[in-house]
């Protein structure tokens, strides 16, 4: 695969070329990620920027027996995100506006983002199996054929995997028993 060739360059002699392919390979999934994580398309942006430069920064430590690279890339990029919500400054909103946005609103949203939280580090526990589908799935935005392609396995074990994941969080977090 060429994506181990790369790696493996850039490891020993830094190939600015190859880290650029490297990159390229991965820039509109890890953006979309941010993209869906923020909300916010320059945060989006300017996250996928530092994701990059956080991965190249740290390459020399990646190990492929310990982890797949499309795996490694996302525990960077969800630490990166977890740190932006962390320093993102609270927003001005005027009074005005507070008054109007009945207290139902506010806590469903604050419930909402809370419950993204807990899912979030919930999968990050998973075997990688079941991580890699629900990642390239949520935040890659991929297609069960695309996804079954890509992890060279059959459809129907994907989606079975996939929609068990999905009935785990219902059940974990929803409280459909």
């Amino acid at each position: 695969m060429q994506e181990k060739d790369w790696i493996r360059r850039i490891q020993k002699r830094g190939s600015k070329r190859d880290a650029d392919k490297l990159i390229h390979a991965y820039y509109d999934e890890i953006y979309r990620y941010a993209w869906r994580q923020t909300g916010d398309k320059e945060t989006a942006m300017d996250l996928t920027q530092e994701i990059f430069i956080a991965v190249l920064q740290s390459i020399r430590r990646f190990d492929s027996t310990k982890a797949a690279f499309r795996t490694w890339l996302y525990r960077i990029a969800t630490n990166k995100i977890i740190d932006y919500r962390r320093r993102a400054k609270p927003v001005q909103i005027p009074l005005e506006t507070c008054i109007l946005a009945s207290v139902d609103d506010f806590t469903a949203q604050m419930e909402s983002r809370d419950l993204l939280d807990c899912i979030e580090k919930f999968v990050s526990g998973l075997p990688l199996e079941q991580r890699q589908v629900f990642y390239l799935r949520v935040y890659g935005g991929y297609t069960f054929p695309q996804i079954a392609d890509r992890l060279a396995e059959p459809e129907t074990a994907v989606k079975a995997r996939y929609y068990r994941l999905t009935a785990q969080l219902r059940k974990e977090f929803l409280d459909e028993k």
